[in-house]
């Protein structure tokens, strides 16, 4: 029975630390320290921003991202956009060259082969290193087509590498149009998460200039810092970043960088992009483990927002069949009232939220345990996508409609 309970106490602290007691740590660490406080002033000679998509069947976004990008303050002779289409089969690449006639500042690969994001990001970033003066400092801003700017978001990413330690800068994202927090579906609960990450990620930086992983829908990197992505890594933004600090630098994240991205209601389409993105997350664990050694604040970091988040669905299976044995096999009542809680927790409210649902009853707590179940779900079934192996990078787009 000893060894069942301290297994059980060792799973629920795997996830109350990468839950709740390590954004409360992260708080009270940041409390006392700012974020960069070295960067270049609006008027001072800025570094050159190559701003770079990769693109597959945008036609719904497109050209709404390419206004966006005109309207940047960000200096004209300073900002390249770069972009490649992974072999699009809408009307994504005739709305493209349509829209950039006229604009030099603009350069357009229209792939024929269909390859996978991170091998169009690393072709176009080649590119963009290639065209850029040596003798300028040269920054690469990474975006996806349906996340939108303010004018003055490149500024704020681009002024933090005055700091020659900043190696990443991660934007602001946020959902605008989302005013209430009963809106059917799970899109509150995605924003909830969304907003939650940013601010985990803003007193990352600003704790230890360790921000863990870009959202990925828009960050600056430095250009000499970037290394190609390989072929079959389904999360790019993380290799990224990772490759970032195992050259010595830091990330940081920009809350007034701010970015619009539009969140999923479908529960189903953010399962299946969970689970995409899960599988490229054990990829990642594979290839950086080495960072979690020696103790430090960069393994403190990978570990309590990553990993332990990554083997949460494990804790959550291994909690249950400890408590089937302590309450059924060793008749403990504690524990006995502890299964049914979980037992609730993770049928009895899904079950609700799926019956409220039919009579559009959107009670937001039992939307929001349904979320965390079905994400960790995702979690669990990517683990087993990555052991069966990631043959490519390809992957289709979630649909984002809120």
């Amino acid at each position: 029975m000893l060894i069942g309970a301290i297994i059980f106490w060792l799973c629920v602290f795997g996830l109350f630390h990468s839950y709740v007691l390590y954004p409360i740590i992260l708080k009270l660490v940041a409390s006392s320290k700012a974020n960069n406080q070295e960067f270049y002033a609006p008027k001072e000679s800025l570094p050159h921003v190559s701003f770079v998509m990769s693109l597959y069947n945008e036609e719904a976004v497109i050209l709404e991202k390419l206004e966006t990008l005109l309207t940047t303050d960000y200096p004209s002779d300073k900002f390249s956009i770069y972009i490649g289409s992974d072999c699009s089969s809408d009307a994504t690449n005739a709305m493209v060259q349509q829209f950039i006639e006229g604009h030099s500042q603009f350069h357009f690969f229209p792939f024929t082969q269909r390859r996978g994001k991170p091998s169009v990001i690393n072709d176009i970033i080649s590119q963009a290193i290639a065209d850029c003066p040596s003798t300028e400092e040269h920054i690469v801003i990474i975006s996806d087509a349906n996340v939108m700017l303010e004018p003055t978001t490149v500024y704020e990413l681009a002024k933090h590498f005055k700091n020659s330690q900043i190696g990443l800068v991660d934007s602001n994202i946020k959902n605008p149009k989302l005013k209430t927090l009963t809106t059917k579906g799970i899109a509150a609960s995605e924003k909830s998460y969304i907003s939650r990450e940013v601010h985990i990620k803003n007193l990352e930086g600003r704790a230890w200039g360790r921000t863990m992983g870009p959202l990925g829908g828009c960050y600056a990197i430095r250009a000499e810092l970037f290394e190609p992505v390989p072929a079959n890594f389904l999360v790019d933004d993380f290799y990224i970043a990772m490759k970032v600090f195992e050259k010595g630098k830091l990330a940081i994240n920009e809350l007034e960088a701010v970015c619009y991205e539009a969140v999923p209601s479908d529960i189903n389409e953010e399962f299946r992009r969970k689970t995409r993105i899960s599988a490229g997350n054990f990829a990642n664990l594979a290839a950086f483990k080495h960072l979690l050694w020696p103790p430090g604040s960069m393994s403190f970091t990978f570990l309590s927002h990553k990993v332990l988040r990554w083997y949460g669905p494990f804790f959550i299976l291994i909690s249950y069949l400890c408590l089937i044995a302590l309450a059924f096999v060793y008749h403990n009542q504690f524990y006995l009232v502890l299964f049914i809680i979980e037992t609730f927790g993770l049928f009895g409210i899904p079950l609700l939220d799926w019956l409220f649902k039919k009579i559009n009853l959107n009670i937001v707590i039992i939307r929001y345990i349904t979320y965390f179940n079905a994400m960790n779900l995702a979690l669990f079934n990517g683990f087993f996508k990555y052991l069966k192996g990631v043959q490519n990078g390809i992957w289709q787009p979630t649909k984002r409609d809120a």
